[in-house]
Order: structure tokens, then C-alpha cells, then sequence
């Protein structure tokens, strides 16, 4: 993802949830091999900045999953649901307890396509991939389209 977006995740964690916050400031405190508050007391932007640049590091994939899953849930909930809504799976607030098995393609595709033309791209390639990512079932026909789907690939 951009460094744009990721630094809005940040900002977003700071503000909302300090705990996550400073769990994942410690994370990357320990990676750099400072002491947390030494790295705490550095102007935000710069922290910010160090902070993203450790997180694509595969050592911090938790840390960087668990600030994606709370952005998602907590401010691009409304995304969530439309997606989940679209493809007439339960869920309470974005959250689904069960997922089918397999998702028929053309109920998929306009879902997806609902997403695209609802919200920014590059938010809904971060949801998707989240999502194919840290769910136990695993769609193939999402997985081509992530890795197909022009406005679904970062950089793009």
C-alpha cells in the first residue's frame, strides 16, 4: 500500500485505539533495538514515517495486520458491510461469523465492483487482500482477481 494510506492507518490507531497504538510502537522500538519511550518522544511524523517503513518487514506482519484489521473495523466499516451485504453473507457490523465455502464469480464480481465504485481503490485492494488474507476460507476466484484486477493491485 502507499505510504499515504499507511501513515492514515497510523494516525487513525493513535487517535482511536492508544493501546494498539503503543503495542505496535514497542514492536517496532524492539526491531530498531531502541528503548519505546526513546522512540515515543520522537516528533510524530518522523515516528510515523520509521514506523511504516518497519512495518512492510515480514517480523512485523502481525503488528501491521492487527493496525489494518482495527482501521478496517473501526473507520471503513461501512465498506465492510456493503461488501458482506452484497454477497448476502450474515455479519453483525462487518464481521462475519460464517463464511460460505465458495462465492459464486458473478455475485463476487459485483460486489466487488459495488466496492470500486463506492470507495478508493487502494482502500478496497487493502480490504480485500485483508480479507482473503485472514480468513479461514479462502475463495479462488478472489484470489485471481486480486491478483487480475488492475484497480485491485498497489502501485497501480
Amino acid at each position: 500500500m502507499s505510504s499515504g494510506l499507511a501513515l492514515q492507518i497510523l494516525e487513525h490507531t493513535h487517535e482511536a485505539n492508544k493501546e494498539l497504538y503503543r503495542a505496535a510502537l514497542a514492536s517496532v522500538a524492539e526491531m530498531r533495538k531502541v528503548r519505546p519511550l526513546f522512540f515515543e518522544r520522537a516528533p510524530r511524523a518522523q515516528r510515523h514515517a520509521e514506523m511504516v517503513s518497519a512495518m512492510g518487514r515480514p517480523r512485523l506482519e502481525l503488528t501491521a495486520a492487527n493496525l489494518i484489521r482495527e482501521w478496517l473495523m473501526k473507520k471503513k466499516n461501512a465498506m465492510l458491510c456493503d461488501f458482506l451485504d452484497a454477497l448476502g453473507v450474515a455479519h453483525k457490523e462487518g464481521a462475519a461469523e460464517e463464511l460460505p465455502a465458495a462465492m459464486d464469480d458473478a455475485k463476487l464480481r459485483a460486489a466487488v465492483d459495488t466496492l470500486l465504485g463506492k470507495y478508493p481503490a487502494e482502500e478496497v485492494a487493502v480490504y480485500l487482500n485483508a480479507f482473503y488474507s485472514m480468513n479461514d476460507v479462502r475463495w479462488p476466484n478472489l484470489e485471481i482477481m486480486l491478483q487480475n484486477e488492475p484497480k485491485l493491485q498497489f502501485g497501480a
